[in-house]
């Protein structure tokens, strides 16, 4: 069981009342160790985060229904806005409208959650599938050296994911990084993991 919750808390900052954050409980194939199992997901079920308490709130239910469902919760370090989430639907659904695919407005509002930021102080993930601590510090030391160079302290924490680590960190030259560590996945705007079972 990997629970994360302390330090997801101290990683939400809540500015206005139109802040909050993306969570999905997610069921992944591959983690049923189902045969043939591709790397799809189903969305069990997905919760807007405005506050601490919230989150404390919900957590026992989020918890159980990963237990049940053998899924993960995850949740996407970079705030959402919900004005700007909905102007951003108004617009995707007229055109969805325009283009004669109304049937899409029911999933609409998590699409857009799930790919569509207005953080100003963004966080990048860097995926690590291996617990070994030397080399990741590594990967901190050497993404603490990379553009921009006016950003210090880059490294904002890691969290523990079922086969390693993400490292969440401030963003750098991904092209640079990626020419010292093609092997390694980075994401601008992907989710973290809150609680595996």
């Amino acid at each position: 069981m990997i629970d994360n919750i302390d330090k997801i808390k101290n990683l939400l900052k809540f500015e206005n009342e139109h802040d909050f954050y993306f969570l999905q409980i997610i069921q992944r194939k591959k983690d049923l160790k189902v045969k043939g199992a591709n790397n799809s997901s189903r969305l069990i079920k997905a919760y807007y985060i405005h506050s601490i308490d919230q989150l404390d709130k919900y957590y026992k239910e989020i918890t159980t229904l990963c237990k049940v469902f053998e899924a993960r919760a995850c949740i996407n370090l970079n705030k959402r806005n919900s004005v700007d989430i909905s102007l951003e639907m108004l617009s995707r659904l007229a055109t969805n409208i325009k283009n004669n695919h109304p049937g899409a407005a029911s999933s609409l509002f998590n699409h857009i959650c799930g790919e569509f930021h207005s953080e100003k102080d963004k966080k990048w993930i860097v995926d690590i599938d291996h617990k070994n601590r030397r080399e990741i510090n590594e990967v901190v030391a050497f993404i603490e050296l990379l553009q921009p160079y006016q950003v210090k302290d880059k490294f904002i924490d890691l969290i523990e994911s079922k086969n390693g680590f993400h490292i969440i960190s401030k963003p750098f030259n991904m092209e640079k990084f990626k020419e010292s560590y093609p092997e390694i996945d980075c994401h601008k705007n992907n989710p973290t993991n809150l609680y595996i079972p």
